[in-house]
């Protein structure tokens, strides 16, 4: 089993920055691919970026070119930096590993509201 804490949300006006981390402990080495979801009230839980043990990204078109995903592995840490934010981006955003054996594990998620 894999455990994840996030942190880095909060909030902040349109066209600013925030950078999500989610830290990862546990079964560490069983980790293939780790992504970045977000989730408004009312609504599914939506892929936002994602990365492979191999460096591989994706992104959901709504945030390309503004949010990058990337990791450090000797932290155990993958990041969701996140630029020029809208208030449509305002969500509980969760990270969630997959592990080659295909168990998931989800974080506790951290709220970021995009307004003025």
């Amino acid at each position: 089993q894999v455990q994840l804490v996030e942190s880095g949300g909060g909030l902040v006006q349109p066209g600013g920055s925030l950078t999500l981390s989610c830290a990862a402990s546990g079964r560490i080495f069983s980790i293939y691919h780790t992504g970045w979801y977000r989730q408004v009230p009312g609504d599914q839980r939506e892929l936002v970026a994602s990365i492979t043990n191999s460096g591989l990204t994706n992104y959901q078109a709504s945030v390309k070119g503004r949010f990058t995903i990337s990791r450090d592995n000797a932290k155990d840490t993958v990041y969701l930096q996140m630029n020029n934010l809208k208030p449509e981006d305002t969500a509980v955003y969760y990270c969630r590993t997959t592990t080659y054996g295909g168990n998931t594990d989800w974080g506790q998620g951290t709220q970021v509201t995009v307004s003025s």
